[in-house]
């Protein structure tokens, strides 16, 4: 006789995927018709989260925000350069580090896609109601948090 799973809880890195992948459904067909993967995607929406910041974002940083692996984020960066999305420069100050911008084009084209993201958010807001969406986005902040490892902070790394 087999013995039933020891697992009590389900199975929430699975359901997070899951959830990730219902949501993206109805964002990726835009993205592609931009010509965009998703992980090109993430990185044009932390440069556009982080345009006003006159130094560019460090590319160690765009990884993190990105949630792509640095020799991942290489090659993405090296197809959006080319795509005249994005520039990178060398840190004045220390020429080891790289920082990105988007270009106006690639500005351009998150202004475009958040118009169309942003419409897809209401209408979750509109099916789940204003105050179950805000309880939602506070769990999964609370369950990273719950989860970082002790002094995973975010640093503010800056070229200026």
């Amino acid at each position: 006789m087999i013995e039933q799973t020891p697992f009590i809880h389900r199975n929430l890195p699975r359901l997070l995927l899951e959830a990730r992948e219902a949501v993206m459904q109805h964002t990726r067909p835009s993205l592609r018709e931009h010509g965009l993967s998703d992980q090109q995607w993430r990185v044009l929406r932390v440069l556009g989260e982080h345009a006003a910041e006159p130094g560019g974002v460090e590319t160690g940083r765009v990884a993190r925000e990105a949630l792509l692996l640095g020799p991942s984020l290489t090659g993405v960066l090296t197809r959006m350069e080319r795509d005249g999305l994005i520039t990178r420069a060398r840190c004045p100050q220390d020429a080891r580090r790289t920082v990105v911008r988007a270009t106006a084009a690639g500005l351009k084209l998150v202004h475009t896609l958040s118009e169309t993201i942003e419409a897809h958010y209401a209408w979750m807001e509109e099916q789940l109601g204003k105050a179950q969406l805000a309880a939602l986005y506070a769990l999964l902040d609370a369950v990273i948090a719950l989860e970082a490892p002790e002094g995973d902070g975010l640093s503010e790394e800056t070229c200026e």
